[in-house]
Parts: structure tokens; sequence; C-alpha cells
């Protein structure tokens, strides 16, 4: 059983107010998958769509329309609704293998940042789409995000407090490839990705780790504290000095088949943390006793917390919704809707 999760954040909660008036479509389209969010002035969700065809998922190749025929399919019932809707974009669709590139706007980023980066593409129906550009951290070792930075604005705006904390804010994204971001002052000031996920995936099925893993639908929470643990004790040479402790524990018996994808997933999410608390206490700000925010799958980020509290943190809540938060702030800054009378953001 796969135990980092990739799946989307919590379903967004819809609207029961009947007179809300449509007046956004706004898209989270990635890699694998895309969602479509119906919006109100207010950023209220009234209706969502969920379609498989991500970039890479096109029923046919972009330059036959994919893109097109995948947005037709998912908005245009709601585009014949009300035709002049705006629609805006975030995610892999801005890439260089997506509908339009949208290159990437340097940290620190701010939500202008973004806006003054939107590309625009039409449909074959005439449709604008505006496309959120990623953003890029420049340096030796660069690192980018795309769509990650729509949900941290989406998270800043509904804790604004978040990114005034001594030495910045902290928002976290677990996933294939977890992001922390650094915030402040409403910007994104640097950031760091952790390819914890996708580790995960190829450790068990391309290693010989995979070859004593029984894959189970119980989670082991003992063997998932004890990966966390080995992980963080600074005797440890590290990583690669370490995965292969997943199998040895299984040829001793002290693991069982079904405690070692558990152990692998505590080990690695250990070591992404541990790295992380080394890189902040460098900043004098590191992950004991600090406030921060996650966002993403929900028995996801139920791990990272029981991880996080081995390094001392135990105030580590999850920002739902923040995908279609982050996209009506974007929308509403960039002019393409206006706030109504009642709005409360």
């Amino acid at each position: 059983m796969t135990r980092i999760d990739t799946s989307a954040e919590t379903q967004p909660e819809l609207s029961k107010d009947a007179n809300a008036a449509p007046a956004l479509i706004a898209l989270d389209w990635g890699t694998t998958a895309l969602r479509a969010y119906l919006l109100d002035a207010n950023g209220a969700v009234l209706d969502t769509r969920a379609s498989p065809a991500g970039i890479m998922n096109l029923p046919k190749p972009a330059a036959e329309g994919g893109f097109d025929t995948v947005f037709e399919e998912t908005c245009g019932a709601w585009l014949a609704s009300i035709a002049s809707l705006p629609v805006i974009a975030a995610g892999m669709v801005g890439s260089a293998q997506g509908w339009m590139e949208a290159p990437y706007v340097s940290t620190p980023a701010d939500p202008a940042a973004l806006v003054a980066g939107i590309v625009r593409v039409k449909t074959l129906k005439g449709t604008t789409v505006h496309i959120v550009p990623g953003v890029l951290e420049d340096g030796a070792l660069p690192n980018v995000m795309r769509g990650e930075e729509t949900q941290i604005f989406g998270a800043l705006a509904s804790d604004p407090s978040l990114d005034q904390q001594p030495h910045g804010g902290l928002i976290g994204l677990p996933g294939t490839h977890a992001k922390w971001a650094v915030v402040s002052k409403g910007r994104i000031e640097r950031f760091y990705t952790f390819m914890t996920g996708e580790t995960f995936g190829a450790l068990r099925d391309h290693t010989i780790l995979g070859r004593t893993m029984r894959a189970t639908d119980q989670q082991d929470l003992g063997a998932f504290i004890r990966g966390v643990d080995t992980a963080k004790d600074a005797g440890h040479a590290g990583l690669l000095a370490t995965i292969f402790s997943t199998r040895t524990l299984g040829l001793t018996g002290q693991l069982q088949p079904e405690q070692q994808a558990d152990y692998l997933s505590g080990l690695l999410i250990g070591h992404e943390l541990r790295g992380l608390n080394e890189v902040l206490a460098r900043e004098e700000a590191d992950l004991a006793g600090k406030a921060l925010r996650l966002i993403g799958n929900d028995a996801l980020c139920e791990r990272y917390r029981l991880a996080l509290a081995r390094f001392g943190c135990h105030d580590a809540r999850t920002v739902a919704h923040a995908t279609e938060r982050g996209l009506h702030r974007i929308a509403l800054q960039a002019g393409l809707i206006q706030p109504s009378p009642s709005a409360s953001n």
C-alpha cells in the first residue's frame, strides 16, 4: 500500500446559497488530473468537475486540440449558461508541456507578481483562459514550483497572521515532491523541495526493499514513528546509510513484512524533516515550537503531524480549500472579477 499519498486535498464544501451567481471558473490543472471549480464573486464553490486528463493524459495531442477538448468537456456546460465567465488556471497547464507556457516569476514573489506574469490562451470557441505562472528561486541549486504558489496564497488569504511570525511563516505541501515555503509580508521568500513521495514509490517498486514488503490496508503507526526517529537520530549518517535498514530489520525479525512500508515512509519523511530542521536552525528558527500550516490530503498531513511532533512541532494545522481560495484571490487581484459588497476577504 502506498504510504506517501499524493491525492487531492480536502474536497470543497459546496455553497448552500441558492441565490449565489457564478462569477469565475477556476482550474487546477496538473500533470495527471484536472479539477475545475465554479465560484461566486466571494469565492464560494458552487459546483466542481474533475477529469483524469492532466497535461500528460490528454485524449489527443495538444497540437490537435487536446486541451480544448478537455476544457470543453469539463467546463462547457457552465459556459453554455454564462458565456462571459472569466477563466483562471494554475498548475502544470502553464509549463513548457502545457497549453501555453507561463514563465516563472522569481522569489520573493507576491500575488501581484503572479498577476503580472499571467499569460492568456484562447480556446477554439473564443474563451480566454488566464494561466498563472509558477515561481522560481534562482541560485546555485535552483528551485521551482507550479500550482503550489496558488495554494500558498490561498492559505495566506485564510490565515493572514501566518506570514507575520518571527523569521517568517512556514507552509508545507506534502506529496510526490514535497514543498516547504517560508512566507513573510504576503510573499513567498524562499522554498525547499524534497522528492519524498517519488522516492518512496521508486524504492518500494524498483529496489530490493520492496521484495520483503507485504501490502496491507492497516497502518502501523508504531513502525512509522520508528522510521521517523531513526532518521531524526543525528548519530546516523543520513538517508543512504539508513534506508537499507528497511530490509535488514525484516531479515532479523524486528519488522514484519506488513510493517516495512510504514517504516520506510517514516524514514523518508523523517529525513525530509531533519533536513528542513537543519536549514531552519541556521536561521535560528528550527521546527521545535514552531507554528506552521500544511496543505494537502488529510491522511498524509496527519502523518506529517505525527512526524513533526517528534521534532517538537505541535502546531501544524491543515489549511482546507487552499487551491480554490488561491485562484479566487489571484483572479480578484487581476481584476477578472469584482468582490460583492458583502465579501469578507
